[in-house]
C-alpha cells in the first residue's frame, strides 16, 4: 500500500533515486518494483541499521510506518524528513467506543500526505504489484478444470480472528458455481484441505504449494478474488481485481480496505468491490489488528456473514 507513494515519487520528481527500508521478510513483495532503486533492510542491531543508512547521505527521509523504531532511524539519520498521520486516537475511538471519526479515505491517501511538502500528487494509478520475470508459472500448475477460470479464496490472515472458519469457507463453495482457488501460506495447508473436501474438482488447493509471488500470480489470474483482510487482498487490488472483502474483528472504516486509486468508503464507490461485516454487532470492531481468539467467545463477526451473499457477489462481478 505504500507503492503509490514510491511510483508519484519516481515519477514526478527528477533524478530522484529511491531507497527502501523494510523487514527482509517482505522483500518479495518489491524485489521486482522498477521504481526502487535500492533495498535496505532492518538488522537485529538497529543501530548498525542506522550506521549502513549514514553511509547513504540521504537527502530526505520518508517515513510511512511511524513508530518507535523508524523514529529512531530518523533521528540517528538527522536529516529533513516527512510522515503522516496514523490516526491512533480516531482508532482507539473506534475500537473502544464505536465512536466513527475516521476519514473514508485509504490510508493510501494519508501515506501520499506525506510527499505533498515535495510537491508529489497521487496519480489515481492504485497499488502497484510486480511479479519478477522468473515466475513462469502456465496451465499445467494449475487442474484444467480451472483453466478457463476460477475464483481465488485468500483463506489466511495474520490473526485468528481475521479469517474466515473452516466451515463458513464450505458453505461459500457449495453456494458457488465457478472453480475456486484456494489460496495460501504452508500454515493454511490443513484448512484448504478440509475445505476442498466438499467438492475436490471444483475445489484446489494451492495453500503451500506456491510461494509468495507465485501466489500473485494466480490472484492475477483469477475472475473474482474473495479474501480475508489480509495481504494478498491488496494484491489483488493492485491487479485490479473485482474483491468480496471479508471482515471479522478490524473494520475497513480503519483505511485498510481494497483501493483502487481512487475509491473511499462514501463517495466514490469501486464498482467492483464488495465490503461483506457484520456492522450490526455492538463488539465489531474490537481490534485494529487482532486476536489469538475472539475476545467475547462467539466469533460472530465471521461467523454470521452471509455466505450466499458473498456467492451471488461473485455471481455478480464474474467475467
Amino acid at each position: 500500500m505504500t507503492t503509490p507513494v514510491v511510483r508519484c515519487l519516481k515519477q514526478q520528481k527528477e533524478n530522484v533515486r529511491i531507497h527502501y527500508l523494510t523487514k527482509r521478510v517482505f522483500k518479495p513483495v518489491l524485489e521486482a518494483n522498477p521504481y526502487v532503486d535500492a533495498f535496505h533492510f532492518l538488522n537485529d542491531d538497529l543501530n548498525e541499521t542506522i550506521e549502513e543508512l549514514r553511509r547513504e547521505k540521504f537527502d530526505v527521509v520518508i517515513d510511512l510506518h511511524k513508530n518507535i523504531r523508524t523514529l529512531k532511524v530518523k533521528r540517528g539519520l538527522n536529516t529533513e524528513s516527512y510522515s503522516f498521520d496514523k490516526k491512533n486516537v480516531e482508532k482507539w475511538l473506534l475500537v473502544n467506543f464505536k465512536w466513527n471519526v475516521m476519514p473514508a479515505e485509504s490510508i493510501v491517501e494519508r501515506y501520499m500526505s506525506a510527499v505533498k511538502g515535495l510537491g508529489v500528487k497521487n496519480d489515481g494509478q492504485g497499488l502497484d504489484y510486480f511479479i519478477p520475470e522468473n515466475i513462469q508459472l502456465s496451465n499445467s500448475d494449475v487442474p484444467m478444470s480451472h483453466w478457463a477460470g476460477y475464483v481465488a479464496c485468500v483463506i489466511g490472515g495474520s490473526y485468528n480472528t481475521k479469517k474466515l472458519p473452516v466451515e463458513k469457507w464450505k458453505e461459500f463453495v457449495e453456494g458457488v458455481r465457478f472453480p475456486v482457488m484456494l489460496i495460501g501460506g504452508p500454515e493454511d495447508r490443513e484448512e484448504g484441505r478440509e475445505i476442498a473436501k466438499v467438492d475436490g474438482v471444483k475445489v484446489y488447493n494451492s495453500c503451500g504449494k506456491f510461494d509468495l509471488n507465485e501466489s500473485a500470480w494466480l490472484i492475477s489470474k483469477s475472475r473474482v478474488v474473495v479474501s480475508n483482510d489480509t495481504g494478498m487482498m491488496h494484491v489483488a487490488a493492485a491487479f485490479k481485481k473485482p474483491i468480496v472483502s471479508l471482515w471479522g474483528n478490524t473494520a475497513p472504516e480503519m483505511g485498510m480496505f481494497p483501493y483502487y486509486g481512487y475509491n473511499d468508503l462514501e463517495k466514490t464507490l469501486a464498482p467492483g468491490l464488495v465490503l461483506l461485516e457484520n456492522k450490526g454487532l455492538g463488539c465489531h470492531p474490537c481490534s485494529k489488528l487482532g486476536y489469538y481468539k475472539c475476545p467475547r467467545g462467539h466469533f460472530k463477526c465471521m461467523r454470521e456473514l452471509d455466505m450466499k451473499y458473498a456467492a451471488s457477489m461473485v455471481e455478480k462481478h464474474w467475467a
